[in-house]
């Protein structure tokens, strides 16, 4: 059976996972999957992830972040734009996610990117205009 929407299926597998407390959690492989774990190893939400090469499908591993008393680092995870709502923005128009302290992840021309990389880049491509 084929799927939908994955990255929502991600964000819920990660969400349910921090909601009961694991540790860990494993997810189907895909190249915007891989991109999406980089980001939040990046941005320090969860500690780190591994390709895992076994069956006929790649799944990623991803080690999820709780602080010593058990606090997740992940509070809350949220698809803006979907297969059947699709939202685009321009880069002014892009929310500051828990007062600047929260992260978006945005899809550009260039890849999935934090918002606070997508406003960089486009300072820095006004800049050079």
């Amino acid at each position: 059976m084929t799927m939908t929407d994955p990255i929502a299926d991600y964000l819920t597998r990660v969400r349910n996972s921090v909601q009961a407390g694991k540790d860990r959690c494993d997810v189907p492989a895909s190249r915007v999957k891989l991109e999406l774990s980089k980001i939040l190893q990046e941005t320090g939400f969860i500690r780190t992830f591994k390709v895992i090469e076994e069956g006929p499908q790649p799944t990623i591993r991803l080690y999820l972040r709780y602080a010593s008393d058990g606090e997740p680092a992940i509070h809350g995870l949220e698809r803006v734009s979907r297969p059947g709502r699709r939202v685009y923005a321009a880069v002014k128009e892009l929310p500051q996610v828990r007062g600047g302290i929260g992260v978006a992840v945005v899809s550009t021309s260039h890849g999935l990117m934090t918002d606070t990389t997508a406003r960089y880049w486009a300072s820095v491509a006004s800049s050079a205009d």
